[in-house]
């Protein structure tokens, strides 16, 4: 689909810029070629054929009659009849000859606002006449018109009288022909020529070392326009060739890089399709602007890209995915190299400012921030291009500022796509945060010690990831949420239990671990009864791992050492596969473990921390996690540090 978006013609060749340098070999017109002109010059001309053009009015011959009509009328009743009979017919007389100039071209409407040349078309019937449009009254000059005549007349004494009955007659017969007009204005504006000079086949454009000044570059750029028309069909069928090794090696660096870092995306087709679909939308709506108008295409949001992907996924894919979609654009956007420069700084920028986007306020700072750097990238390449500051176009500033109005619309798409896809984002993973939720609110009233237990492994868990730098709304969310299975039986599990009784005394040990390991599963099954996500769900299937149900297994060893399996006592995992995880088995071990300690000392729970971590590490249950043992150290320390902070000690100083 990509390759179908993209152009047939050929490529130029040379990469140029107006201001710099050209750094190629001297460089003659391969072919004949017309230089192209400006679109500022483009527009000048079509305001000079704007005021050239003479605009069509239309004469309504029925509004003269009818004025016509009821003159003799209106004549009786405003004028002043006098005594002499000859004096009544003169001024009959004067005021029919006066109607009749009025109506000899006619009266324009109030509304009428005059564009185009002095000369009009009047249209009546099937004849058109040419007239100046001074020849034509407007309303706010035709009282004075009369009251000229009238005094030259010698009728001073029945001039309010005219004026009186004239403005109750007088009414506009002549109208704009819009269709007429409108049709003159392209005719002449299609006669506009787009170009103006040439430059023959064999002539010096630009020499090496030569500066790129305005006149160099216009011709560089019609020479560029030029050379995408001047392709045969097999030269076409060649060029669609290359677009398509090129797209393959842009799309193969993106799979082999799933593939070494994010096999998950890599095996998820969902994923994939999310990420390509963005992709895909994105140099559409590139293309689509290039062919309506290249100067738009600083308007074309771009960013959102990066953005969406590192909501949903991280920051490294969204860059990595940012930087192979601009490169691809980079084929087909004119000034490339700018263009290329602009996007990649901005993404940059986009990734490291959007930190929180569940924040509102984050939102709006951020998009400030890509468009402040766009503004100075391109203040900056405007000063070099032209040797001047003062030389900035507006244009781009206001395309700019769309541009990231444009990138507040990226809230609504995370919600479209997360509905769309089953995918997470922060502002999901705050909603479910809630614990006035139905599902957490159930799990307070029902398993009260379990939910205590799941609120001190979040705080937990979340000041580890802050530490190490993982997703801490995430693995607060896993917490919340990874004991939920235990509502099937909330009184087999000690959090919840009263007294010293406990009801897996009534139980051979096989029967109690079947009930614990139970809670894995009957999470899952809540989990999703209650359309958690499945990042969440993924929490509570890994917070245990493939580790041994100890107590149990023991207690089964004591009772028959022969008739015990060891597998029956494990949970079936799987093990943690991302940071978050392994965190959340950590701080559940930890703070689990801990309830276990009476009056410790800091050394005792230093040593406590160490064993329950270092327990985890001989078992393996980290290998899948990419945690770095120097990560998994800290771990160690910021759970220290809380659990000291729990049991309100000092740490033992020594002597």
């Amino acid at each position: 689909m990509i390759l179908y978006l993209f152009p047939r013609g050929g490529q130029f060749k040379f990469e140029f810029s107006k201001g710099k340098v050209w750094q190629y070999p001297d460089y003659y017109a391969p072919f004949d070629f017309s230089i192209q002109k400006s679109q500022a010059e483009i527009n000048e001309d079509q305001e000079a054929v704007l005021t050239s053009v003479s605009p069509y009015l239309r004469i309504d011959l029925s509004v003269k009659d009818s004025v016509q009509v009821r003159y003799a009328k209106a004549f009786e009743n405003t004028i002043s009849l006098p005594e002499d009979q000859s004096q009544l017919d003169s001024l009959f007389e004067f005021g029919d000859l006066l109607l009749q100039r009025i109506y000899r071209y006619g009266v324009l409407p109030p509304s009428y606002l005059h564009q185009g040349n002095d000369l009009v078309f009047l249209i009546q019937d099937r004849t058109e006449t040419q007239v100046r449009i001074d020849s034509l009254f407007r309303p706010e000059s035709l009282f004075d018109f009369i009251a000229t005549r009238v005094n030259q007349a010698g009728y001073t004494s029945y001039l309010e009288s005219f004026q009186d009955m004239f403005f109750e007659l007088i009414t506009p017969n002549i109208s704009l022909d819009q269709v007429f007009t409108d049709s003159a204005v392209q005719e002449a504006i299609q006669g506009i020529s787009l170009s103006r000079g040439g430059v023959s086949a064999g002539e010096l454009i630009i020499a090496k070392g030569d500066r790129v000044d305005e006149e160099r570059f216009e011709k560089l750029q019609s020479l560029r326009s030029e050379y995408a028309l001047q392709q045969s069909d097999q030269q076409s069928l060649w060029i669609v060739f290359g677009y398509s090794i090129l797209i393959m090696l842009t799309f193969s660096l993106l799979f082999m890089f799933l593939y070494n870092y994010r096999l998950s995306i890599y095996e998820n087709n969902k994923e994939l399709t999310f990420i390509f679909l963005n992709i895909l939308i994105v140099i559409a709506a590139t293309t689509v602007v290039l062919n309506y108008n290249t100067t738009y295409v600083l308007a074309v949001p771009i960013c959102i890209l990066p953005l969406l992907i590192k909501t949903f996924f991280d920051a490294r894919l969204g860059l990595f995915t940012h930087v192979l979609t601009v490169l691809l654009l980079g084929f087909v956007v004119p000034n490339s190299f700018e263009f290329v420069f602009l996007q990649i700084v901005a993404g940059i920028v986009t990734l490291q400012s959007v930190t929180q986007l569940h924040r509102r306020a984050q939102l709006f700072l951020s998009v400030g921030r890509i468009v402040g750097v766009y503004l100075i990238a391109y203040i900056a390449f405007t000063t070099v291009q032209e040797g001047s500051l003062f030389k900035v176009d507006v244009i781009p500033i206001l395309l700019f500022l769309l541009n990231g109005l444009l990138m507040l619309f990226v809230q609504p798409l995370i919600y479209i796509y997360e509905k769309s896809f089953q995918l997470v984002s922060d502002v999901s993973l705050l909603e479910l945060t809630d614990t006035h939720s139905a599902l957490l609110k159930r799990l307070s009233d029902e398993a009260p010690g379990t939910f205590h237990h799941s609120i001190q492994v979040a705080n937990l868990a979340e000041a580890a990831a802050s530490e190490i730098g993982a997703n801490t709304l995430l693995v607060r969310v896993g917490a919340l949420y990874h004991d939920i299975g235990k509502l099937s039986a909330p009184n087999y599990f000690s959090e919840n239990q009263t007294g010293s009784y406990s009801p897996h005394d009534a139980l051979s040990p096989k029967e109690s671990v079947q009930i614990i390991l139970s809670h894995i599963s009957d999470g899952v099954a809540l989990a999703q009864k209650n359309n958690l996500p499945q990042r969440i769900i993924d929490f509570i299937q890994t917070h245990h791992g493939t580790t041994l149900v100890y107590y149990f297994y023991k207690k089964a060893l004591e009772e028959n050492k022969e008739a015990v399996a060891e597998n029956d006592f494990r949970y079936s995992g799987p093990k943690p596969f991302s940071k978050e995880m392994a965190i959340l088995m950590m701080a559940d071990a930890v703070e689990a473990g801990s309830k276990s300690l009476k009056n410790p000392n800091s050394s005792e729970i230093e040593s406590f921390v160490n064993t329950i971590i270092e327990d985890k590490k001989e078992a393996k249950q980290f290998h899948d996690a990419h945690i770095t043992l120097a990560e998994i150290e800290t771990v160690k320390r910021v759970l220290f540090q809380k659990l000291i902070n729990v049991y309100q000690l000092r740490v033992e100083y020594p002597k």
